[in-house]
């Protein structure tokens, strides 16, 4: 057994366990794409620049980033500019923290109906969100609503969820603007069931219509209506987290979860040629971790359960803020509530970017603070497949 690394690194698991990983589980195409992404983010084979100091003479590689969503080192950037885009869509007003949570025993259909299960879990959240709003009892109009899809827990197993925010107000349908309670939306157990039964209501269709393709309700359709009959009896986790104070801590919020993967580097405590030694966090307390270990491949496999299908859209957004419609109905909220649209922002350069987030000059050297200058471009490294 080879010593453990002094910084371990996903791209360490990779490179260590992934052939181990393929013998005994196996893996998708999307699966080896994000192995091989992360294994060469930041290498020789991606390619880069030799840059140089004009005062010192000193010199060094930089190599490009994958850009892969699943990459730990590649999510920073990304999430600065999906903050920055979102500026201009935030209201004025009190937004809520909904948690909308699938129950374990829907995890048997995941490895053929990933996208399905995924696709169904925001479509039923939107709807039960948007039809709690529209209800006339309430506050009959249209809200806005942003979900982001986790499927991981702290220790890599398998929990489907989506949260977000919801805006503690709504736009009803001749263009008034109707605010909720500052402490409260909807009630959660309500919330639960009328969820619970859209997504048993849209499983039912899809087997019936043959959307999907499940070998227990083929064989005996009886056990699909026994699946369905046990969904039922549960009741299905809607959590409510306490509202956020404002748009501020809305950007604050989502800008730590929107561009979050299933585990970062920091965590990792070790990697060998055998195992992978990671902190986990105990329960809600975010202050006390436990350490645990796993063998290589099973980790990296756990890990592997969480790369999303190919051009998945895991952040989206309904009702007042969809695609569609924002601009007209956002303009229209911001007329009601009497405050001025928000003022354009000019897109941020990397070297800004850097310089705000870690104070690192990227013309400065950092050894004797001259200029530094690209004195050669380096193509990829082509190596064998």
């Amino acid at each position: 057994m080879t010593a453990p690394l002094a910084r371990p690194t996903l791209a360490a698991v990779v490179t260590r366990h992934a052939e181990a990983c393929v013998e005994q589980f196996g893996m998708t195409l999307s699966q080896r794409k994000v192995c091989r992404a992360i294994r060469a983010c930041r290498t020789a084979a991606l390619g880069g620049q030799l840059i140089a100091c004009e005062d010192c003479g000193s010199s060094r590689y930089v190599y490009h980033s994958c850009r892969n969503r699943h990459c730990p080192r590649c999510q920073t950037r990304a999430k600065e500019r999906w903050i920055d885009a979102r500026v201009s869509e935030l209201l004025p007003v009190p937004y809520f923290h909904r948690v909308f949570t699938l129950p374990h025993s829907l995890h048997r259909l995941l490895p053929q109906q990933t996208r399905w299960l995924y696709d169904t879990l925001f479509r039923c959240v939107a709807q039960t969100l948007l039809a709690f709003g529209r209800d006339p009892a309430r506050l009959n109009g249209t809200l806005g609503i942003t979900r982001v899809l986790h499927t991981w827990a702290q220790d890599l197993s398998r929990h489907l969820h989506v949260h977000g925010g919801v805006t503690g107000g709504a736009l009803t349908a001749d263009g008034q603007w109707v605010g909720a309670r500052p402490t409260f939306l909807f009630p959660v157990r309500a919330l639960s069931k009328v969820f619970r039964g859209k997504y048993l209501e849209a499983l039912i269709e899809a087997q019936e219509t043959g959307a999907f393709h499940d070998s227990a309700w083929t064989e005996d359709p009886t056990q699909g209506s026994a699946f369905v009959a046990e969904l039922r009896k549960p009741e299905w986790v809607v959590y409510a987290k306490p509202p956020f104070g404002g748009p501020e801590q809305v950007l604050a919020y989502l800008g730590r979860y929107t561009h979050r993967i299933a585990i970062s580097d920091p965590r990792l405590i070790e990697v060998n040629d055998e195992r992978v030694r990671f902190r986990v966090r105990r329960g809600s307390d975010r202050s006390e971790r436990r350490v645990l270990t796993l063998p290589g491949a099973e980790f990296l496999h756990r890990y592997l359960q969480h790369v999303l299908p190919p051009g998945f859209q895991r952040l989206r957004h309904y009702g007042l803020t969809a695609s569609r419609c924002k601009q007209a109905k956002l303009a229209l909220c911001r007329q009601q509530l009497q405050v001025p649209a928000p003022a354009s922002k000019p897109l941020e350069t990397v070297e800004a970017f850097w310089l705000r987030i870690a104070r690192i000059d990227l013309h400065r050297c950092p050894d004797c603070g001259g200029c530094l200058t690209i004195m050669a471009r380096l193509p990829p490294a082509r190596g064998p497949p």
